[in-house]
């Protein structure tokens, strides 16, 4: 009897300590007395989950429960040498130099491997896009403009390609945790109706994360301020301290409503784009009402005077907490919306000659 009793509560004993855990061997070579840190990004902040120190260049860390598999990092010490890898309840390895931490080898988790998987599928394409990428700023710098051109058509084909794979993994793989990642990274391309058809197709614990609640919500703002909606209203303060409501600029027969900042390349390549439309077509009725995300005033009103912005022109230096920026569920710039003189919402993120193109049919050209 004593034995049955024994081997009973040993069996209890087994059971509680084999509860699921994370539980991580580092072999980083170079890294004596470093101490590591597992970080993970929560509500914008970054949150350290665990720590070691190395030790010869090696490290081990034993964890509770992962409520679920997510990215996560392994940062050395406070430098930026560090590596991104999917945690889960396993036993994970990860072998490596602190020298180059980044292409550190990480074996043990299920999610880490498909998510190895969909980057070698997509390698190709992306080593395709970097050379060219090379290409296209040594024309660019040379001032061969007819080169330019044809790279920057290449450039598009091979983003157009990247982002259909993609998609393709989030159809083909509702239940991978991978998923929501590569699902939010793409919302910032696409409209409201899309993000939620992909999200309906995913699975229901998948559905249930935190991110794709995140994008459910953003999804929900983005319809209020898409393409036959009213124009929400927003006050902000222009370069001189006064207050500049929306409202009071609605009434032209056209106003495009412009995120952009100083601070942001793509934006201060399309300014030019802007004026030459705002130029052509200002007498005509075509105004624009600049939002800048900037943080510092000194260098917003130099990128005004620099680019030869003439239009109003307003920001509460709140970088991307901008007020109007989350009330129009901005999150990538340059943005722009263009309302028609009711204040209603038109077109969306019309740059470049798509922008020339819109305003040429609604007012006219000019020639």
């Amino acid at each position: 009897m004593k034995n049955v009793i024994y081997l009973f509560i040993g069996v209890i004993l087994f059971s509680c300590s084999s509860k699921p855990h994370y539980s991580i061997n580092g072999k980083i070579a170079g890294s004596d007395s470093i101490t590591f840190y597992l970080q993970k990004r929560e509500a914008g902040k970054t949150v350290t989950i665990d720590s070691a120190v190395s030790r010869k260049g090696t490290f081990a860390m034993k964890g509770g429960v992962i409520e679920y598999p997510q990215l996560i990092q392994l940062v050395a010490g406070n430098t930026r040498k560090r590596t991104a890898f999917y945690i889960e309840n396993s036993d994970i390895t990860i072998k490596g130099s602190l020298d180059s931490l980044f292409k550190a080898n990480v074996t043990g988790s299920k999610t880490e491997d498909e998510y190895k998987a969909f980057i070698n599928s997509n390698k190709p394409l992306s080593d395709k896009y970097s050379k060219l990428v090379v290409k296209y700023q040594v024309a660019s710098q040379s001032g061969d403009a007819a080169n330019v051109a044809v790279l920057e058509a290449q450039l598009d084909s091979i983003q157009v390609s990247m982002t259909t794979l993609q998609k393709n993994f989030v159809k083909t793989n509702p239940k991978s945790y991978v998923t929501p990642s590569i699902l939010v990274s793409l919302s910032y391309e696409m409209e409201a109706d899309e993000i939620e058809s992909m999200v309906n197709g995913l699975d229901t614990t998948i559905a249930a994360l935190p991110q794709i609640k995140s994008l459910k919500e953003r999804v929900t703002l983005m319809k209020t301020v898409s393409v036959g909606q009213k124009a929400p209203d927003f006050t902000l303060s222009d370069a001189d301290g006064n207050p500049v409501a929306l409202s009071s600029k609605i009434g032209s027969k056209l106003l495009l409503i412009d995120f952009w900042a100083a601070w942001c390349n793509p934006c201060r390549q399309e300014n030019p784009n802007v004026v030459k439309v705002y130029t052509e077509f200002h007498k005509k009725g075509f105004d624009v009402f600049g939002v800048s995300l900037d943080q510092k005033k000194e260098a917003w009103v130099k990128a005004i005077s620099d680019d030869k912005l003439a239009w109003t022109q307003v920001s509460d230096l709140q970088y991307w907490n901008n007020a109007a920026a989350k009330l129009y569920a901005v999150n990538s710039i340059p943005a722009n919306f263009l309302l028609d003189e009711t204040g209603k919402i038109i077109g969306k993120n019309l740059r470049g000659k798509d922008l020339l193109n819109k305003v040429t049919e609604l007012l006219g050209s000019n020639k």
